[in-house]
């Protein structure tokens, strides 16, 4: 498993954790170029916050 890039998306707010999905989305589709090597999901909270991140690891 061999990549060259890493781009991390993350949100706190529950309007932005129901959007990040299409966000991820319209990000790969800008670049078709990308192959995906793996994706992970990452769910981290506090008393207050809930915040949820796609971290993509890619190769140009």
């Amino acid at each position: 498993m061999l990549f060259n890039g890493v781009k991390v998306f993350s949100a706190t707010m529950a309007q932005e954790r129901e959007n990040l999905g299409e966000k991820v989305t319209d990000w790969l589709s800008s670049r078709p170029s990308l192959e995906v090597i793996d994706i992970q999901t990452v769910q981290s909270s506090d008393q207050a916050f809930h915040c949820i991140s796609i971290v993509l690891f890619y190769k140009e």
